[in-house]
Protein backbone atom coordinates (compact mmCIF):
# COMPACT_ATOMS: atom_id res chain seq x y z
CA UNK A 1 0.00 0.00 0.00
CA UNK A 2 2.77 2.73 0.68
CA UNK A 3 4.15 1.84 -2.41
CA UNK A 4 1.13 3.08 -4.21
CA UNK A 5 1.41 5.94 -2.56
CA UNK A 6 4.98 6.91 -3.05
CA UNK A 7 4.21 6.27 -7.08
CA UNK A 8 1.15 8.50 -6.76
CA UNK A 9 3.42 11.16 -5.15
CA UNK A 10 5.71 10.66 -7.19
CA UNK A 11 3.54 11.09 -10.52
CA UNK A 12 2.20 14.00 -8.73
CA UNK A 13 5.63 16.00 -8.22
CA UNK A 14 6.31 15.04 -12.13
CA UNK A 15 3.02 16.78 -13.55
CA UNK A 16 3.76 19.95 -11.33
CA UNK A 17 7.49 20.03 -12.31
CA UNK A 18 6.42 19.80 -15.87
CA UNK A 19 3.59 22.61 -15.30
CA UNK A 20 6.13 25.08 -14.24
CA UNK A 21 8.78 24.39 -16.58
CA UNK A 22 6.72 25.03 -19.43
CA UNK A 23 7.81 28.72 -20.82
CA UNK A 24 5.51 31.82 -21.45
CA UNK A 25 5.32 35.37 -21.60
CA UNK A 26 8.10 37.69 -19.96
CA UNK A 27 6.99 40.89 -18.22
CA UNK A 28 8.13 43.31 -20.83
CA UNK A 29 6.98 46.45 -18.44
CA UNK A 30 5.69 49.21 -20.70
CA UNK A 31 6.56 47.83 -24.36
CA UNK A 32 3.67 48.01 -26.67
CA UNK A 33 3.75 44.53 -27.44
CA UNK A 34 1.05 45.12 -30.51
CA UNK A 35 2.88 46.96 -32.16
CA UNK A 36 6.50 45.68 -31.49
CA UNK A 37 4.66 42.39 -33.60
CA UNK A 38 3.42 44.65 -36.18
CA UNK A 39 6.96 46.49 -36.79
CA UNK A 40 8.45 43.73 -38.35
CA UNK A 41 12.25 44.27 -39.25
CA UNK A 42 11.58 48.05 -37.62
CA UNK A 43 10.03 49.21 -40.92
CA UNK A 44 7.71 50.99 -39.59
CA UNK A 45 9.21 52.46 -36.84
CA UNK A 46 7.09 51.57 -34.22
CA UNK A 47 9.66 49.86 -31.56
CA UNK A 48 11.75 52.80 -31.35
CA UNK A 49 8.90 54.29 -29.02
CA UNK A 50 10.39 52.32 -26.50
CA UNK A 51 13.98 51.69 -26.86
CA UNK A 52 13.91 53.66 -23.25
CA UNK A 53 12.12 50.24 -21.71
CA UNK A 54 14.13 47.93 -23.58
CA UNK A 55 17.11 49.46 -22.02
CA UNK A 56 15.82 49.76 -18.78
CA UNK A 57 14.42 46.14 -18.29
CA UNK A 58 17.26 44.67 -20.59
CA UNK A 59 18.99 42.47 -17.63
CA UNK A 60 15.39 40.97 -16.41
CA UNK A 61 16.04 38.86 -19.84
CA UNK A 62 18.67 37.31 -18.56
CA UNK A 63 19.03 33.75 -18.20
CA UNK A 64 15.50 33.19 -19.91
CA UNK A 65 15.52 30.51 -22.76
CA UNK A 66 14.63 30.86 -26.20
CA UNK A 67 11.20 29.57 -26.38
CA UNK A 68 10.27 32.53 -23.80
CA UNK A 69 11.82 34.87 -25.97
CA UNK A 70 10.36 34.10 -28.85
CA UNK A 71 7.02 33.68 -27.25
CA UNK A 72 7.02 37.60 -25.89
CA UNK A 73 8.49 39.33 -28.66
CA UNK A 74 7.86 37.09 -31.34
CA UNK A 75 9.78 35.48 -34.15
CA UNK A 76 13.18 37.25 -34.35
CA UNK A 77 14.03 39.67 -37.38
CA UNK A 78 17.38 37.51 -38.02
CA UNK A 79 18.81 34.53 -36.27
CA UNK A 80 22.98 34.22 -36.22
CA UNK A 81 24.82 31.36 -35.56
CA UNK A 82 28.01 32.77 -34.90
CA UNK A 83 29.32 28.85 -33.15
CA UNK A 84 28.33 25.35 -32.11
CA UNK A 85 28.27 27.28 -28.43
CA UNK A 86 26.54 30.84 -29.12
CA UNK A 87 23.61 32.23 -31.77
CA UNK A 88 22.01 35.74 -31.45
CA UNK A 89 18.06 37.04 -32.00
CA UNK A 90 18.07 40.19 -33.50
CA UNK A 91 15.20 42.30 -33.22
CA UNK A 92 15.46 45.26 -35.27
CA UNK A 93 14.24 48.73 -33.96
CA UNK A 94 15.20 50.95 -36.84
CA UNK A 95 14.69 50.05 -40.21
CA UNK A 96 16.54 47.29 -41.62
CA UNK A 97 17.41 46.28 -45.10
CA UNK A 98 14.58 44.11 -45.79
CA UNK A 99 12.31 47.66 -45.52
CA UNK A 100 11.58 49.30 -48.63
CA UNK A 101 12.97 52.59 -47.27
CA UNK A 102 16.79 53.00 -48.20
CA UNK A 103 18.89 52.68 -45.13
CA UNK A 104 22.39 54.82 -44.93
CA UNK A 105 23.57 53.77 -41.81
CA UNK A 106 23.58 50.80 -39.44
CA UNK A 107 19.76 50.35 -38.02
CA UNK A 108 19.90 50.23 -34.34
CA UNK A 109 18.90 46.93 -32.75
CA UNK A 110 18.29 44.68 -30.24
CA UNK A 111 20.81 41.41 -29.77
CA UNK A 112 20.08 38.36 -27.40
CA UNK A 113 23.32 35.91 -27.34
CA UNK A 114 22.07 32.52 -26.11
CA UNK A 115 24.52 30.31 -25.02
CA UNK A 116 24.57 26.40 -25.73
CA UNK A 117 21.85 25.97 -23.86
CA UNK A 118 19.61 28.47 -25.37
CA UNK A 119 19.74 30.69 -22.23
CA UNK A 120 19.92 34.74 -22.53
CA UNK A 121 23.72 35.42 -21.66
CA UNK A 122 23.65 39.33 -22.86
CA UNK A 123 21.45 41.31 -24.10
CA UNK A 124 22.60 44.67 -25.92
CA UNK A 125 21.00 47.42 -27.80
CA UNK A 126 23.17 48.47 -30.40
CA UNK A 127 24.17 49.33 -33.82
CA UNK A 128 27.11 47.02 -34.28
CA UNK A 129 26.43 43.10 -35.80
CA UNK A 130 27.40 40.15 -34.18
Amino acid sequence: MAYKSVTFSFFILIILASGFSCSGKLDTGAINMENWKKDRNGCLGLRLQDVEEIRKLKNTFLAKNNQEIIITFGRPDRVELVDKSQSFFIYFLEPSDRCEQQIEKEPLKILFRLNAINKVSEVTVTTLNP
